[in-house]
């Protein structure tokens, strides 16, 4: 099972575009029309201290005694954080290991848009939310947006 962006699939940071940060998802069970919106780093980026040679051979001492250090993140094998959605992963994976047919083929993972930086994650990720209208979606899975507007807070009804 891969991901799939515009019909083509993506195994591998090369078939994405060049500075890509990051992705926002869709992942949809075509059995219950149920669906999950949600972002995910391909990449992380992190600060990594020089050891006691490294800075010993430094000319400058007023130089940097770190680096930026960029680390391919699980993306291949991500399947969100929402625990339905694992569920359902788990669920196909035990029916395989019993030898019956998992629900693979109704199980969706779309890129809906790739980002280069972590802000623009952030952005593009709420603004789907919105255009899908989450919270008010009875198919939908995210029952909240950024963390501070919860579906069991509104009145959606009206």
């Amino acid at each position: 099972m891969t991901w799939t962006y515009n019909g083509r699939c993506i195994t591998e940071l090369s078939d994405m575009p060049e500075g890509t940060f990051g992705f926002i998802y869709k992942i949809t069970n075509g059995k219950t029309g149920q669906y999950y919106i949600g972002k995910k780093q391909v990449v992380s980026i992190r600060k990594r201290n020089f050891g006691k040679k490294e800075i010993a051979a430094l000319t400058d001492k007023r130089m940097k005694k770190y680096e930026m250090v960029q680390k391919e993140s699980n993306w291949k094998d991500y399947r969100s954080s929402n625990p339905t959605v694992q569920l359902w992963f788990h669920e196909n994976e035990s029916l395989r290991e019993q030898g019956k047919e998992g629900i693979n083929d109704q199980l969706e993972l779309r890129i809906l848009r790739f980002c280069s930086n972590k802000k623009s994650l952030t952005y593009y990720e709420l603004q789907e939310q919105f255009y899908h209208d989450v919270l008010a979606d009875e198919y939908s899975l995210n029952d909240n947006l950024l963390g501070k507007f919860f579906r069991k807070d509104l009145d959606i009804s009206e």
